[in-house]
């Protein structure tokens, strides 16, 4: 009887959601960002992060008062960089 040819999995696979951190190098006024800017979500009891949802890019941000970010969501280097861009735009007048 012949052996078998062992098959190797060939998987196709996409880019669902990158993660990347940046720092702004200024710090954030949490409390005014989550009092004054629509659709971001603050609770310092459960979580010392304020948290800005895109919806263009699709993306999420976790801000940090010492000016650190975490983005999540994005799909391409491109989604990632347009997020952020867009998250420094909004959060401007907020920097201190």
């Amino acid at each position: 009887m012949p052996k078998k040819k062992k098959r190797i999995p060939q998987p196709k696979f996409r880019i669902e959601n990158i993660v990347a951190s940046a720092s702004l190098n200024v710090e954030l006024d949490l409390y005014s960002i989550a009092m004054e800017v629509d659709d971001v979500e603050y609770e310092p009891e459960q979580f010392p992060g304020a948290i800005l949802k895109l919806h263009n890019p699709k993306a999420s941000l976790l801000l940090f008062k010492n000016g650190k970010i975490i983005c999540t969501g994005g799909k391409s280097e491109e989604e990632v960089r347009n997020a952020i861009k867009r998250a420094i735009k909004i959060l401007s007048p907020y920097i201190r």
